[in-house]
């Protein structure tokens, strides 16, 4: 049963509108890759219904599914979903019906890998699948690896494969309402196409697309342009991005609250902080970078005004509603707590909510939830039920 420990209202259970689109609580399921599309062609499977369908039931405010390629060679391996076609769509809606049904709000990433793309999964090593072994060729900003093992040199993008770019972001978009999802992020993290045209330790262009930071961050606000005028005023839209590239010379918090300004003026509704992913050989802290970007969700909300997302090894309730208390952020973002328990907004409840800001799935609620509980202690007082598990009432009851 959930109970609380504090006395003011748990801000993590409190709901928050972005563009018409509430959420009934501020958790969040963050993308996470399943690399479990079908045959190469990036359909969703029941392996997608189910673990999303879980998070939903546990009672996530958001759930939001893993970067989904918006042409087929922005994939990062064969296994990764897509909507750069329309027989995309349905497997897709079916969860977010799903997500819909639970209370949740449904959502998107969608992504282009870049010169990440055309790798095995992970398990597999993660490194550059061979065109003749089922590989694709890759493109990015300039002809630049990433390097080993992601050792594919993608090829430069032309000003029309740009423009064909932006068209599949806008595609994309389009499908995924059509599918139903009610909020989309796009993905410009991670060292992926859009972050690779941002940070200069990557994009070494000579033309409007490269060199100054007015230039560089060129695609990203052409693409956000371009799907927040497809998308109705219905659908939230918010933006991903690395907030640190972590080298000197390249993206860095001061670009990031620059670009959020001009994100926030062509109608973009949240960002999602998170960071690296350019350079390979950053040595990245597994302590230190959830800090930094819990750091930047708070200079960009307090900056800005634009409400942001913080995310990066987020796993106890009290620290997610301290971020939120202390301003560092508006929305919570939570990976691997969720593999970890699917339910993990249930153990959030116990420490921080009410019976007025969390309630159980039926199915659940009606023997463990608020209203379960105490009418089963009721019915114990009166007599007309037993207590549970032998025990007697004075021990079970105030």
């Amino acid at each position: 049963m959930a109970t609380t420990t504090e006395t003011k209202e748990s801000l993590l259970f409190t709901p928050i509108t972005l563009r018409g689109v509430t959420l009934k609580n501020r958790i969040c399921v963050a993308p996470m890759c399943q690399y479990s599309a079908t045959g190469r062609d990036g359909v969703a499977t029941d392996w997608h219904m189910v673990s999303t369908g879980a998070y939903a039931q546990g009672g996530a405010g958001l759930v939001m599914l893993e970067a989904t390629a918006v042409e087929a060679r922005g994939r990062i391996s064969p296994g990764c979903l897509g909507l750069w076609q329309d027989d995309q769509i349905e497997p897709l809606a079916r969860i977010a019906r799903f997500i819909k049904g639970q209370g949740s709000v449904p959502a998107i990433q969608l992504a282009h890998a870049g010169r990440k793309a055309s790798t095995v999964v992970p398990w597999d090593g993660h490194h550059s699948l061979p065109d003749s072994e089922g590989g694709w060729p890759t493109i990015g900003p300039s002809a630049l690896a990433f390097g080993t093992p992601v050792w594919k040199v993608p090829k430069e993008a032309t000003i029309d494969d740009i423009n064909k770019i932006k068209e599949a972001w806008v595609g994309a978009a389009i499908r995924a309402v059509k599918a139903g999802f009610e909020l989309i992020e796009l993905h410009f993290a991670h060292g992926y196409l859009v972050s690779t045209f941002l940070s200069p330790v990557s994009n070494q262009r000579r033309d409007k697309y490269g060199g100054s930071y007015e230039n560089r961050v060129r695609l990203a606000l052409e693409i956000a342009g371009a799907v927040r005028q497809a998308l109705p005023d219905t659908v939230a839209l918010g933006v991903r991005v690395s907030v640190a590239d972590y080298e000197p010379r390249g993206w860095d918090l001061a670009q990031t609250i620059q670009l959020a300004r001009e994100l926030k003026a062509l109608g973009v509704d949240f960002l999602d902080c998170s960071s690296g992913g350019v350079s390979r050989d950053i040595d990245y802290n597994a302590l230190n970078t959830p800090d930094t970007q819990i750091e930047a969700a708070g200079r960009v909300l307090r900056e800005t005004g634009l409400p942001t997302g913080a995310v990066g090894k987020i796993v106890d309730p009290h620290h997610a509603e301290n971020i939120l208390r202390s301003g560092g952020a508006s929305l919570i973002f939570i990976g691997r707590a969720f593999l970890d328990n699917p339910h993990w907004p249930f153990v959030a409840a116990d420490a921080l909510a009410t019976h007025d800001t969390f309630q159980y799935p039926p199915q659940y609620d009606w023997c463990i939830g608020w209203k379960g509980f105490f009418k089963w202690r009721q019915e114990a007082k009166q007599g007309v039920r037993q207590p549970l598990l032998g025990m007697s009432i004075a021990q079970v009851l105030p």
